[in-house]
């Protein structure tokens, strides 16, 4: 079976579609932005039957024809891909007649919950808020497949020089600035004095040399972000605080430490910003399941000024 998948961005949501990978036996062609492109690419697993296209080169699928269309954005322009292929099958959005976003019956336990949403927003959010099922789920079973937690894909990396104990991603983009917990260095302060080497991840001018950062560590902690991604995606433990979005579509592999803000509700997918969301979540929990996340087997030091006392 021929499959072509189009999710360009955003990049964790990229990565969280790789699982799909693993269910698919033949040629599968994805199209994606040009900035996810080197996180496809080199696959061990599907380097030689897995074809990445940007965006920009999508022209090259016209007259191409697929088994399977699986689009996962929501967007009219993209969308439009759709007209140059041919597909015995397309599960997700496409432009309707009148040339408004809609999506395929199938693919509606994801996209009732999303801004397309023949709901409208506010009853999506609502439904959102309501549903327990990871995305790996919501997106398997709408294609008929059953999610058995299979682990995402991503490329080997060379090593990194930064090494540590504990990585701190503490930044969020512009689109969701409550993601970002206000007491990152904080928590530094309070892992070093006991020992740990913790790092803040800087920005690297490419997600790989990030990827390789990542698995510098032993555990990553961060908002729900692309570093919480590719922690997974590592095998790397990490603790993820849940500030403004939902918690429930994330899939734990086991290694994943939930942290939900007790005002999750009263923020839940707003995109201002407001203090009480970035400070909702205690210090001291996530002090708590970090220094569990890591199993650290020697001791654990108590901070200078509690020894002292």
């Amino acid at each position: 079976m021929e499959v072509l998948i189009v999710k360009l961005a955003a990049t964790g949501d990229v990565v969280r579609t790789t699982p799909l990978l693993r269910r698919f036996g033949g040629p599968v062609t994805w199209v994606t932005a040009a900035g996810n492109r080197s996180l496809l690419e080199g696959l061990e697993d599907r380097s030689d039957d897995l074809r990445v296209l940007e965006w920009q080169d999508r022209s090259v699928l016209k007259g191409e024809s697929f088994d399977l269309v699986i689009n996962l954005e929501d967007d009219v322009e993209t969308a439009g891909i759709l007209k140059s292929v041919r597909t015995d099958r397309l599960f997700g959005a496409y432009s309707d007649a009148e040339h408004r976003t809609a999506y395929t019956g199938d693919a509606r336990k994801w996209f009732d919950l999303s801004l397309i949403s023949i709901y409208g927003r506010a009853k999506a959010d609502e439904l959102k808020f309501q549903n327990r099922r990871t995305y790996q789920d919501l997106i398997f079973s709408g294609l008929g497949l059953d999610f058995a937690g299979e682990k995402y894909l991503l490329p080997p990396t060379p090593k990194s020089e930064l090494q540590g104990d504990v990585a701190i991603a503490s930044e969020a983009g512009p689109v969701w600035p409550m993601k970002r917990w206000a007491y990152y260095t904080w928590l530094k302060n309070e892992l070093e004095n006991r020992g740990l080497t913790v790092n803040f991840l800087p920005i690297r001018p490419t997600l790989l040399e990030h990827l390789a950062d990542i698995r510098g560590h032993r555990c990553v902690v961060c908002g729900d972000s692309l570093p919480m991604h590719l922690a997974l995606g590592s095998g790397v433990p990490c603790v993820a605080l849940f500030n403004c979005t939902s918690p429930w579509e994330i899939y734990d592999y086991g290694i994943l430490t939930k942290l939900v803000s007790p005002l999750l509700g009263e923020f839940f997918y707003k995109r201002g910003f407001d203090d009480r969301a970035t400070t909702a979540i205690s210090r001291d929990d996530v002090l708590d399941a970090v220094l569990k996340s890591i199993q650290f087997k020697g001791r654990i030091l108590d901070p200078p000024e509690a020894v002292s006392k």
